[in-house]
Protein backbone atom coordinates (compact mmCIF):
# COMPACT_ATOMS: atom_id res chain seq x y z
CA UNK A 1 0.00 0.00 0.00
CA UNK A 2 1.56 3.26 -0.77
CA UNK A 3 1.56 5.85 1.41
CA UNK A 4 -1.64 8.31 0.16
CA UNK A 5 -3.50 5.35 0.59
CA UNK A 6 -2.26 4.88 4.42
CA UNK A 7 -2.84 8.58 4.36
CA UNK A 8 -6.56 8.17 2.87
CA UNK A 9 -7.17 4.83 5.10
CA UNK A 10 -5.85 7.40 8.07
CA UNK A 11 -7.73 10.39 7.38
CA UNK A 12 -10.91 8.07 7.28
CA UNK A 13 -12.50 9.34 10.60
CA UNK A 14 -12.04 13.10 9.56
CA UNK A 15 -13.14 12.45 6.44
CA UNK A 16 -16.83 11.24 8.24
CA UNK A 17 -16.65 13.83 10.03
CA UNK A 18 -15.43 16.57 7.73
CA UNK A 19 -15.67 15.53 4.10
CA UNK A 20 -18.99 13.79 4.19
CA UNK A 21 -20.53 16.33 5.92
CA UNK A 22 -19.63 18.75 3.67
CA UNK A 23 -20.84 16.76 0.98
CA UNK A 24 -24.49 15.99 2.26
CA UNK A 25 -24.65 20.06 2.62
CA UNK A 26 -24.02 20.45 -1.03
CA UNK A 27 -26.20 18.12 -2.61
CA UNK A 28 -28.84 19.54 -0.25
CA UNK A 29 -28.42 23.11 -1.09
CA UNK A 30 -29.14 24.96 -4.23
CA UNK A 31 -27.68 27.69 -4.21
CA UNK A 32 -24.66 29.27 -2.38
CA UNK A 33 -26.19 31.40 0.12
CA UNK A 34 -25.62 32.79 3.87
CA UNK A 35 -27.74 29.64 5.26
CA UNK A 36 -25.22 27.84 3.27
CA UNK A 37 -22.27 29.32 4.42
CA UNK A 38 -23.68 29.45 8.11
CA UNK A 39 -24.03 25.71 8.17
CA UNK A 40 -20.22 25.34 6.35
CA UNK A 41 -18.63 27.22 8.89
CA UNK A 42 -20.47 25.13 11.70
CA UNK A 43 -18.76 22.07 9.72
CA UNK A 44 -15.24 23.52 9.46
CA UNK A 45 -14.95 24.47 13.49
CA UNK A 46 -16.73 20.56 14.24
CA UNK A 47 -13.38 19.68 12.56
CA UNK A 48 -10.97 21.56 15.04
CA UNK A 49 -10.12 24.23 11.65
CA UNK A 50 -9.52 26.49 14.19
CA UNK A 51 -11.68 29.78 13.65
CA UNK A 52 -9.21 32.26 12.04
CA UNK A 53 -8.97 29.48 8.77
CA UNK A 54 -12.44 29.14 8.88
CA UNK A 55 -13.01 32.63 8.50
CA UNK A 56 -10.39 32.66 5.81
CA UNK A 57 -12.17 30.03 3.92
CA UNK A 58 -15.21 31.55 3.70
CA UNK A 59 -14.50 34.66 2.67
CA UNK A 60 -12.56 33.32 -0.39
CA UNK A 61 -15.91 31.62 -1.20
CA UNK A 62 -17.83 34.94 -1.23
CA UNK A 63 -15.15 36.57 -2.97
CA UNK A 64 -15.24 33.81 -5.52
CA UNK A 65 -19.05 33.67 -5.85
CA UNK A 66 -19.23 37.25 -6.50
CA UNK A 67 -16.99 36.99 -8.91
CA UNK A 68 -18.42 34.06 -10.70
CA UNK A 69 -15.64 31.61 -10.20
CA UNK A 70 -18.18 29.52 -8.35
CA UNK A 71 -21.60 29.66 -9.08
CA UNK A 72 -22.86 25.92 -7.99
CA UNK A 73 -22.71 24.55 -4.66
CA UNK A 74 -20.80 21.74 -5.34
CA UNK A 75 -17.88 23.61 -6.72
CA UNK A 76 -17.12 24.59 -3.43
CA UNK A 77 -15.73 21.15 -2.50
CA UNK A 78 -13.15 21.42 -5.04
CA UNK A 79 -12.44 24.71 -4.16
CA UNK A 80 -11.90 23.89 -0.42
CA UNK A 81 -9.60 21.48 -1.73
CA UNK A 82 -7.43 23.73 -3.65
CA UNK A 83 -7.49 26.27 -0.67
CA UNK A 84 -6.50 23.88 1.78
CA UNK A 85 -3.52 22.94 -0.12
CA UNK A 86 -2.75 26.38 -0.26
CA UNK A 87 -2.71 27.13 3.38
CA UNK A 88 -0.68 24.42 4.05
CA UNK A 89 1.76 24.76 1.95
CA UNK A 90 2.63 28.73 3.07
CA UNK A 91 5.90 29.06 4.10
CA UNK A 92 6.65 25.33 3.95
CA UNK A 93 9.76 24.28 3.34
CA UNK A 94 11.67 20.82 3.69
CA UNK A 95 14.03 19.49 5.86
CA UNK A 96 17.59 19.66 4.46
CA UNK A 97 20.92 17.97 6.11
CA UNK A 98 23.37 20.79 5.54
CA UNK A 99 26.42 20.17 7.18
CA UNK A 100 27.87 17.67 9.70
CA UNK A 101 26.47 17.45 12.00
CA UNK A 102 23.07 18.73 11.43
CA UNK A 103 21.26 18.97 14.61
CA UNK A 104 17.41 18.73 14.89
CA UNK A 105 16.22 19.63 18.60
CA UNK A 106 12.81 17.93 19.39
CA UNK A 107 10.61 19.33 21.88
CA UNK A 108 6.74 18.50 23.03
CA UNK A 109 4.82 17.07 26.63
CA UNK A 110 5.32 13.81 27.25
CA UNK A 111 2.83 11.44 25.79
CA UNK A 112 2.58 13.12 22.43
CA UNK A 113 5.24 10.30 20.81
CA UNK A 114 8.64 12.28 21.13
CA UNK A 115 10.78 9.27 21.44
CA UNK A 116 8.79 7.37 18.99
CA UNK A 117 9.14 10.17 16.53
CA UNK A 118 13.10 10.63 16.94
CA UNK A 119 13.03 6.77 16.42
CA UNK A 120 11.37 7.41 12.78
CA UNK A 121 12.96 9.77 11.92
CA UNK A 122 16.66 8.38 12.35
CA UNK A 123 15.61 5.72 10.39
CA UNK A 124 14.09 7.52 7.60
CA UNK A 125 17.24 9.18 7.19
CA UNK A 126 19.03 5.91 7.57
CA UNK A 127 17.42 4.45 5.53
CA UNK A 128 18.06 7.54 2.97
CA UNK A 129 21.88 6.32 3.69
CA UNK A 130 22.42 9.38 6.76
CA UNK A 131 24.64 8.63 9.66
CA UNK A 132 22.75 8.90 12.53
CA UNK A 133 22.97 9.72 16.23
CA UNK A 134 20.49 10.32 19.53
CA UNK A 135 20.79 12.83 22.21
CA UNK A 136 18.79 10.88 25.22
CA UNK A 137 18.41 14.26 27.02
CA UNK A 138 14.89 13.65 28.63
CA UNK A 139 16.75 12.50 31.88
CA UNK A 140 13.69 14.38 33.95
CA UNK A 141 11.07 11.08 33.05
CA UNK A 142 12.31 7.04 34.26
CA UNK A 143 13.13 4.88 31.31
CA UNK A 144 13.11 8.08 28.62
CA UNK A 145 16.73 7.00 27.57
CA UNK A 146 16.51 2.78 27.43
CA UNK A 147 13.21 3.60 25.17
CA UNK A 148 15.26 6.13 23.18
CA UNK A 149 18.00 3.08 23.07
CA UNK A 150 15.53 0.42 21.47
CA UNK A 151 14.87 2.98 18.96
CA UNK A 152 18.29 3.80 18.38
CA UNK A 153 18.77 -0.03 17.47
CA UNK A 154 15.97 -0.08 15.15
CA UNK A 155 16.73 3.23 13.31
CA UNK A 156 20.64 1.88 12.92
CA UNK A 157 21.43 4.99 15.18
CA UNK A 158 24.50 5.60 17.69
CA UNK A 159 22.80 7.29 21.12
CA UNK A 160 24.62 9.46 23.49
CA UNK A 161 23.31 8.88 27.15
CA UNK A 162 23.62 9.27 30.96
CA UNK A 163 21.93 8.14 33.94
CA UNK A 164 18.16 9.64 35.36
CA UNK A 165 18.65 13.10 36.67
CA UNK A 166 21.92 13.90 34.72
CA UNK A 167 22.31 17.43 33.33
CA UNK A 168 20.61 17.32 30.04
CA UNK A 169 22.84 20.38 28.56
CA UNK A 170 25.88 17.69 29.42
CA UNK A 171 24.29 14.86 27.77
CA UNK A 172 24.19 17.35 24.68
CA UNK A 173 27.75 18.55 25.09
CA UNK A 174 29.06 15.36 24.93
CA UNK A 175 26.44 14.08 21.81
CA UNK A 176 27.70 17.39 20.01
CA UNK A 177 31.63 16.28 20.78
CA UNK A 178 30.58 12.43 19.68
CA UNK A 179 28.79 13.38 16.76
CA UNK A 180 31.91 15.88 15.41
CA UNK A 181 34.26 13.63 16.21
CA UNK A 182 32.46 10.27 14.57
CA UNK A 183 31.39 12.58 11.54
CA UNK A 184 27.50 11.87 12.10
CA UNK A 185 25.30 13.48 9.38
CA UNK A 186 22.54 14.18 11.98
CA UNK A 187 21.82 14.35 15.54
CA UNK A 188 18.37 14.35 17.25
CA UNK A 189 17.97 15.36 20.71
CA UNK A 190 15.13 14.38 22.59
CA UNK A 191 14.59 16.90 25.72
CA UNK A 192 11.99 16.85 28.62
CA UNK A 193 8.25 17.29 28.25
CA UNK A 194 7.20 18.74 31.33
CA UNK A 195 4.51 21.60 31.02
CA UNK A 196 3.66 22.27 34.86
CA UNK A 197 6.21 24.54 35.26
CA UNK A 198 7.22 26.72 32.39
CA UNK A 199 9.73 28.85 34.03
CA UNK A 200 11.96 24.98 34.44
CA UNK A 201 11.52 24.17 30.77
CA UNK A 202 12.37 27.63 29.46
CA UNK A 203 15.81 27.36 31.80
CA UNK A 204 17.27 24.25 30.74
CA UNK A 205 15.72 24.81 26.84
CA UNK A 206 18.23 28.04 27.07
CA UNK A 207 20.60 25.61 28.96
CA UNK A 208 21.02 23.38 25.77
CA UNK A 209 20.76 26.24 23.37
CA UNK A 210 23.71 27.54 24.88
CA UNK A 211 25.57 24.66 25.40
CA UNK A 212 24.82 23.61 21.09
CA UNK A 213 25.67 27.66 19.66
CA UNK A 214 28.83 27.59 21.90
CA UNK A 215 29.86 24.13 20.06
CA UNK A 216 28.05 24.90 16.44
CA UNK A 217 27.20 28.40 16.40
CA UNK A 218 24.44 27.62 12.97
CA UNK A 219 22.64 25.17 15.42
CA UNK A 220 20.39 23.92 15.85
CA UNK A 221 19.53 23.66 12.54
CA UNK A 222 15.69 22.24 13.17
CA UNK A 223 13.51 22.56 16.30
CA UNK A 224 10.47 20.50 15.54
CA UNK A 225 7.59 19.98 18.12
CA UNK A 226 5.62 17.38 18.01
CA UNK A 227 2.27 17.54 18.81
CA UNK A 228 -0.52 14.84 19.50
CA UNK A 229 -3.66 15.33 16.93
CA UNK A 230 -6.00 13.40 18.67
CA UNK A 231 -5.97 16.12 21.71
CA UNK A 232 -7.37 19.01 19.25
CA UNK A 233 -7.37 22.25 21.00
CA UNK A 234 -4.96 20.95 23.59
CA UNK A 235 -1.96 20.42 20.58
CA UNK A 236 -2.65 24.21 19.76
CA UNK A 237 -2.17 25.29 23.66
CA UNK A 238 0.98 23.35 23.55
CA UNK A 239 2.25 25.07 20.77
CA UNK A 240 1.15 28.42 22.38
CA UNK A 241 3.81 27.55 24.98
CA UNK A 242 6.43 26.11 23.17
CA UNK A 243 6.78 28.84 20.93
CA UNK A 244 7.25 31.42 23.50
CA UNK A 245 10.02 28.84 25.18
CA UNK A 246 11.87 27.73 21.77
CA UNK A 247 12.63 28.83 18.24
CA UNK A 248 10.13 25.89 16.80
CA UNK A 249 10.49 25.93 12.91
CA UNK A 250 8.22 22.97 12.17
CA UNK A 251 5.78 20.57 13.80
CA UNK A 252 5.16 17.04 13.60
CA UNK A 253 1.65 15.75 14.19
CA UNK A 254 1.32 12.51 14.89
CA UNK A 255 -1.72 10.15 14.97
CA UNK A 256 -3.68 11.54 12.53
CA UNK A 257 -5.07 8.57 12.20
CA UNK A 258 -6.97 8.22 16.04
CA UNK A 259 -8.90 11.60 14.82
CA UNK A 260 -11.71 12.68 13.40
CA UNK A 261 -10.53 16.62 14.02
CA UNK A 262 -7.82 16.37 11.46
CA UNK A 263 -8.63 19.63 10.18
CA UNK A 264 -6.50 20.72 13.39
CA UNK A 265 -3.80 20.74 10.64
CA UNK A 266 -5.02 23.85 9.59
CA UNK A 267 -5.69 25.35 12.95
CA UNK A 268 -1.93 25.01 13.95
CA UNK A 269 -0.71 26.09 10.97
CA UNK A 270 -2.63 29.57 11.29
CA UNK A 271 -2.89 30.22 15.08
CA UNK A 272 0.81 28.95 15.66
CA UNK A 273 2.22 30.32 12.31
CA UNK A 274 4.65 27.23 12.19
CA UNK A 275 4.24 24.97 8.97
CA UNK A 276 3.75 20.86 9.45
CA UNK A 277 6.61 19.39 8.28
CA UNK A 278 6.05 15.30 9.15
CA UNK A 279 3.38 13.42 9.95
CA UNK A 280 2.18 10.08 11.30
CA UNK A 281 -1.12 7.90 10.11
CA UNK A 282 -0.18 4.78 12.41
CA UNK A 283 1.96 2.44 14.40
CA UNK A 284 4.81 1.10 11.68
CA UNK A 285 8.17 3.20 10.72
CA UNK A 286 6.86 3.32 7.35
CA UNK A 287 3.51 5.23 8.84
CA UNK A 288 5.82 8.38 9.36
CA UNK A 289 6.39 10.91 6.64
CA UNK A 290 7.68 14.58 5.29
CA UNK A 291 3.98 16.18 5.13
CA UNK A 292 2.84 16.92 1.33
CA UNK A 293 0.00 19.87 1.70
CA UNK A 294 -1.49 18.71 -1.66
CA UNK A 295 -1.56 14.68 -0.44
CA UNK A 296 -3.15 15.74 2.42
CA UNK A 297 -5.60 17.47 0.68
CA UNK A 298 -6.06 15.27 -1.50
CA UNK A 299 -6.89 12.61 0.94
CA UNK A 300 -9.20 14.47 2.72
CA UNK A 301 -11.23 14.95 -0.04
CA UNK A 302 -11.03 11.79 -1.77
CA UNK A 303 -13.65 9.25 -1.84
Amino acid sequence: MSFFERLKDGLSKTRKNFTEKIEALVSSSLKIDEDFLEELEAVLITADVGNKVVQKLLLEIKIATKDKIITQPEQVIPFLQEKISEILAKDLQGTRISGKPTVILVVGVNGVGKTTTIGKLGNYYNLLGYKVMFAAADTFRAAASEQLEIWAERANATIIKQGEGADPAAVVFDALQAAKARNVDVLFIDTAGRLHNKDNLMKELEKIHRVIKRELPDAPHETFLVLDATTGQNALNQADVFTKVANVTGIVLTKLDGTAKGGIVLGIKEQANIPVKWIGVGEKLHDFRPFSPEEFAKALFDK
